[in-house]
């Protein structure tokens, strides 16, 4: 079973998004905890599903941000990784298109099932089972994790349901992008519409603008 048929089937079982608040400020978490309170502010959460309009979507090209992003990376003297789930390694990928990305990612983690993301980059057992893989908690996790596991300087994590599928709480669409920079972390939410595939070139797309955004780049 993948993570996501794991997130459905979990949500199914009692847990779930109802745990979670994700529509403002009370969704920021504190550095040692599983849970998104307003105790610290090393994590900012953004509900970016309104956000994005319909031409935006038609458009999932993301070159240019790999491009721009390797670049930034590489005049400041940074590492980056990646730990993915519903993006399968696209944003590795992605950045890996550029030349000179061997300067700046040393390796990166797909982390396809729950017990992955345990085992590669540390996410918390009770926070898979409390809030399931596609979760803000987790993103965070995952990107704190996978920057600490690699000793990145930026980390960009993604979790979610590509689809096709999806219930009412977890719909085909649904992503967390999150990116952990200098000791920061920031989780963003998205509902993508598309097929499977251009749910996930999306979603490489906002990880690639997030990573500039947190460097404080425009994307």
């Amino acid at each position: 079973m993948n993570h996501l048929d794991d997130a459905v089937t979990k949500k199914k079982s009692s847990r779930g998004m109802d745990n979670v608040s994700t529509d403002n400020t009370d969704s920021i978490s504190a550095d040692n905890t599983d849970n998104l309170s307003m105790d610290n502010t090393d994590t900012v959460f953004t509900d970016n599903t309104d956000s994005i309009s319909t031409d935006n979507m038609e458009d999932t090209g993301y070159s240019s941000a790999a491009e721009r992003l390797v670049a930034v990376l590489r005049e400041r003297r940074l590492l980056i990784t990646t730990v993915e789930s519903c993006t399968g390694g696209g944003i590795a990928s992605g950045i890996i298109d550029v030349p000179g990305a061997s300067d700046v990612l040393k390796e990166a983690f797909i982390t396809y099932c729950d017990e992955a993301k345990h085992k590669l980059v540390g996410v918390k057992k009770k926070t898979l089972r409390k809030y399931t893989a596609v979760s803000p908690q987790v993103c965070r996790q995952m990107a704190k994790g996978g920057a600490r596991t690699a000793k990145a300087d930026l980390c960009l994590s993604a979790t979610g349901v590509a689809g096709p599928g999806g219930t009412e709480e977890f719909p085909a669409g649904l992503v967390y992008l999150g990116c952990c920079f200098d000791g920061r972390c920031e989780v963003r939410k998205y509902n993508f519409t598309g097929s499977r595939n251009e749910v996930r070139r999306q979603a490489v797309r906002e990880s690639l603008n997030l990573a500039l955004s947190c460097l404080g780049v425009a994307p």
